[in-house]
């Protein structure tokens, strides 16, 4: 907004006001990783990056500035990488830094980018405008799965009981299976919770290594129970099933029915790869269960990001249930293109569908969605391709054609910087 001429009043509340996660006074302080995922085009994280470095992001120059050695990833060093960002914002023209906490919604034209660790009066403060029922304090995530890595020689369409049409993949197991998984998923290393986070231990969303930890029948009887279900392969009900859940209407993304996990990445892959079926799973997004403040944007936000009960407030960062400091930051750059060409009399803009940016906001802000949980740019969201592609190429394709249509959106708005040329990432 400021690069377009927009005199504007960032609000931060630290240090007046810290969180129970941050550490310094710094603006853009990187608190759960210093790296901002991989670099390479034909990953959804790379093409997200080099999208926000063709619309010229601030954030994005930063990170490429103060790299640091990570092979194939963006990682960044993180106290250069935060005073880069303060130390840009307090001599930017147009700008000025407000270091005080805001406890109410001002009116607008405002970007509210308040973040997973939004303060309790503020998130009091959003609940009465947006209702308190569509506002979540903690995010119980199961992970996605790509409709085309599932083994459908092993899977089978059905619902429970018949009912409700043949919604859901079902991934049968034998007792042996099952006690292998079971034993897998308690012995697999963990991420430690922090202690403001130790109140997501509620009965209604457990972890998944919690009811496992809690014996070995336990699963068998809750998210995996099988009863309803018939193994067509047998004939017969099997000891345990993992259903699948379609995530997205284009049917490419497949959701893991109550898996939610606090199992560190690297263990997700290999446990669950060993149920049947999923063997060469490719994952859009592993689960998490942690305290993450963001609303019921489907219900609440246009693909602007304009709020559907007041066009001149706007949302932007991980409140919108986007995923990751590299999904966040993006929303926010186009959040502020937006405020600066309504101000200006123009309409707001959104990218094309093609594109990483694009897809993800078309995700966060349908209107048909249900039972909203945050997401990360992946390629399962982008519309598919004609061509007939797969693994890598096809990804090399959609990222292509992703760059490609930008470039074109770019050229056709006013007010955006020229297009970059792709960076050798």
């Amino acid at each position: 907004m400021a690069r377009r001429g927009i005199e504007v009043e960032l609000y931060e509340m630290r240090p007046q006001r810290m969180t129970e996660a941050h550490k310094t006074s710094a603006l853009a302080e990187l608190v759960c990783s210093n790296s901002l995922k991989s670099a390479l085009l034909h990953t959804a994280g790379g093409l997200l990056k080099e999208e926000m470095r063709r619309l010229d992001s601030l954030i994005i120059r930063v990170a490429d500035q103060s790299r640091v050695p990570a092979g194939a990833a963006l990682a960044v060093d993180r106290e250069r990488f935060a005073r880069s960002v303060t130390e840009a914002l307090e001599t930017l023209p147009h700008v000025r830094i407000v270091r005080d906490e805001v406890q109410e919604i001002p009116r607008g034209p405002v970007i509210v980018a308040t973040g997973p660790l939004t303060s309790p009066t503020l998130s009091s403060s959003l609940a009465s405008l947006l209702g308190a029922k569509h506002l979540y304090f903690y995010d119980a995530i199961s992970p996605i799965v790509t409709a085309e890595s599932i083994d459908m020689a092993i899977a089978f369409r059905a619902s429970r009981y018949g009912q409700g049409g043949e919604d859901y993949l079902n991934l049968p197991l034998s007792c042996e299976q099952y006690e292998r998984l079971v034993e897998a998923i308690v012995a697999a290393e963990k991420v430690p919770a922090h202690s403001f986070e130790r109140a997501i231990f509620f009965e209604g969303c457990l972890p998944i290594e919690e009811m496992a930890r809690r014996g070995k029948d336990t699963l068998a009887f809750g998210p995996m129970k099988p009863v309803g279900l018939m193994d067509p392969r047998t004939g017969r009900r099997p000891h345990a099933m993992v259903q699948l859940r379609q995530e997205n209407r284009a049917g490419t993304l497949y959701n893991m029915v109550g898996f939610q996990t606090k199992m560190t990445y690297p263990e997700q892959r290999r446990v669950f790869c060993q149920i049947p079926g999923l063997a060469q799973a490719e994952f859009a997004r592993f689960g998490s269960l942690h305290r993450n403040t963001f609303i019921d944007s489907p219900r609440h936000l246009l693909p602007t990001l304009q709020w559907r009960g007041d066009s001149r407030i706007f949302f932007a960062g991980q409140i919108t249930g986007v995923e990751g400091y590299v999904e966040s930051a993006a929303t926010g750059l186009l959040a502020g293109v937006n405020v600066a060409r309504i101000l200006r009399g123009n309409e707001p803009v959104v990218p094309p569908p093609n594109t990483a940016l694009g897809s993800l906001l078309a995700y966060i802000s349908d209107s048909a969605r249900k039972d909203f949980q945050p997401m990360n740019a992946s390629f399962g969201l982008l519309p598919p391709l004609f061509a007939t592609a797969r693994g890598r190429a096809k990804k090399e394709l959609m990222a292509m054609r992703a760059l490609s249509d930008q470039e074109r959106w770019i050229s056709e708005i006013s007010g955006t910087p020229v297009v970059q040329p792709i960076s050798a990432a």
